[in-house]
């Protein structure tokens, strides 16, 4: 892989707060498997919640899930999770498209979104994430660089992992 192919995007943001490994089968096109049933489920949930909203907001090599201008006529871009389990990577993901748009001169607000849950958080790009992004995503670049993916390790998450028989098979 070319130097300048190299990129940090939200779901590298969001795998990063979960597994390293993940970052970096993701960040080399090493597709999960799509037949995963909670794979399928999330697309499922992303697709057909919020129909009144627009869908895919893409900002330089990030899709934002749905979007709308508020009654005050500021932009709020919202990412869509099956459950809130992993609020922590999803906040995250959010303020990285938060920072994304604020470094194009766009002014925007989060919202996160768990329609199973019937929940929403608000998020806020303020300085002390700001810097934690910054953090994290010369991690993933340290991460993407390596001549081959991090040792698996057991987690929580692995028993519901698209790349579990990558790993462990």
């Amino acid at each position: 892989m070319k130097k300048n192919e190299l990129h940090v995007s939200g779901t590298l943001i969001w795998y990063y707060y979960i597994c390293p490994r993940e970052v970096w089968l993701i960040g080399h096109q090493i597709t999960p498997d799509q037949d995963d049933a909670n794979v399928s489920l999330g697309r499922f949930i992303q697709d057909y919640s919020y129909p009144r909203e627009r869908k895919e907001l893409q900002v330089g090599n990030s899709k934002m899930d749905v979007f709308h201008v508020s009654e005050d006529g500021s932009l709020v871009v919202g990412e869509v999770k099956k459950s809130s389990r992993y609020s922590e990577s999803a906040r995250m993901q959010l303020a990285f498209y938060l920072a994304e748009l604020k470094r194009r001169g766009i002014e925007a607000r989060g919202e996160l979104r768990f329609p199973q849950e019937k929940g929403r958080e608000l998020v806020v790009l303020d300085e002390k994430t700001e810097a934690e992004l910054d953090k994290a995503r010369r991690e993933i670049l340290r991460i993407l660089y390596l001549p081959g993916p991090p040792e698996p390790k057991k987690i929580n998450f692995c028993r519901k992992c698209a790349y579990a028989e990558f790993c462990w098979a």
